[in-house]
């Protein structure tokens, strides 16, 4: 009998993992369609586009700090200023930026520091304070490991034109700083993590957010209460696109991809960094994160293999597990390359297999705590995606 629901267990995953697979081609699809009309349609805009504030909290000197700095200093934009945050004078990001910013002084930049966050999520409170000292309307947020091309700033502020859209988000690509551990979490972020976004937003369009990028203005988030009003939430990315759109405004995915920096990291690093993302996932989307079970592919196929050869069935075994093999790597070209155009992804078609498994492991990994670290700050997750911040010395912060 437990051979018999074990094979079940497998068919209904390999069936929903190959649905799953289907829709993932079909989003490429339409990403690809959306980034033909928006080349059109940008070729036209006049060069004189609306000024830009670049809203970026940074921490610490991290992998390739200056590379992604720089990208942000090299934008085929006519009026835009940069404007940093950190949370102590002494941060060790800042000697970085400050030699940046005096080799573009035609570029306006300011760099801000707030002191220790009295909001549980510091990278909000930075957003917060940025945003009170911003000139200009159109506010572009983004992490400090994140590199982009010189047209981002265009690709991203153009949909803002219209009143109807409030915040405008982009896929991202991983990108190793070195080391397998590194590779693989990058490897993630290019197939697994674009093809559920890919999938959302063909299904239902994009009600949330991406934190490498969120363009917004200054009435969609000042709709919302600003910042304060996500400052007790983990994912705070998802949810500030999340409450714009539920505001009555429009999010719209870019077809601009930035490189999100994957740092050399050890094993537990890496699933300290991919067991964060997932939690705050699972209390901030708790259904769809549930029903993130059954879209991975591989643990079906080594349960089908198993069953089916303890049963007798051998050749099924073998028939679900290449299934699942096959699925995943053709996913893995057509997501990685096609749409988050990861030069690395064609080279990783025969192992993301492994990668998949990894994922599903996380996932289950995903339901045994609800605590989390980051940056040295213990977070306890609270229904909704709320959280609780215990700092390294010692101080509590609940928002």
């Amino acid at each position: 009998m437990l051979a018999y629901i074990i094979l079940g267990l497998a068919i209904v995953g390999t069936i929903s993992s190959t649905i799953v697979f289907f829709l993932a081609l079909f989003g490429v699809i339409e990403f690809r369609r959306i980034a033909d009309r928006d080349h059109q349609t940008y070729a036209s805009l006049p060069a004189a586009m609306p000024p830009v504030s670049v809203l970026k909290p940074v921490h610490g000197n991290e992998a390739r700090l200056k590379e992604n700095i720089e990208s942000f200093f090299r934008q085929n934009y006519a009026e835009y200023e940069v404007l940093f945050a950190a949370d102590e004078p002494d941060d060790a990001a800042l000697p970085v930026i400050r030699e940046i910013c005096a080799r573009y002084p035609h570029i306006p930049s300011q760099i801000l520091i707030t002191g220790q966050p009295p909001w549980p999520n510091a990278p909000n409170y930075c957003f917060h304070r940025l945003t009170e000292i911003a000139a200009h309307d159109i506010l572009v947020t983004s992490d400090s490991d994140v590199e982009v091309g010189p047209d981002y700033l265009r690709d991203v502020a153009a949909p803002l034109l219209d009143p109807e859209v409030g915040a405008v988000t982009c896929v991202f690509r991983g990108k190793s700083a070195g080391g397998i551990w590194a590779a693989l979490d990058a490897i993630g972020m290019s197939v697994e993590f674009t093809a559920g976004v890919l999938i959302a937003n063909l299904l239902e369009g994009m009600k949330f957010g991406l934190g490498p990028t969120i363009a917004l203005r200054k009435d969609s988030i000042g709709k919302i209460g600003g910042y304060a009003a996500v400052r007790e939430y983990l994912s705070n990315d998802f949810v500030v696109g999340n409450f714009i759109y539920k505001a009555g405004f429009r999010v719209v995915l870019s077809s601009h991809v930035v490189d999100h920096i994957s740092p050399s990291m050890t094993f537990r690093q890496m699933w300290e960094r991919q067991l964060r993302w997932a939690m705050g996932t699972r209390y901030s989307r708790p259904k769809g994160h549930f029903g993130t079970g059954l879209t991975f592919a591989v643990p079906y196929g080594i349960l089908g293999l198993i069953a089916a050869s303890w049963l007798g069935h051998a050749w099924l075994g073998v028939a679900l597990f290449a299934a699942s093999l096959v699925n995943r790597m053709v996913e893995c070209w057509f997501v990685g390359w096609s749409a988050a155009r990861d030069p690395v992804a064609r080279g990783w078609v025969l192992l993301y297999p492994l990668r998949d498994l990894h994922g599903f492991i996380v996932w289950c990994a995903s339901y045994l705590g609800k605590r989390s670290l980051w940056r040295g700050t213990n977070y306890v997750l609270l229904k909704g995606g709320k959280l609780v911040a215990r700092r390294a010395d010692g101080t509590v912060v609940t928002g």
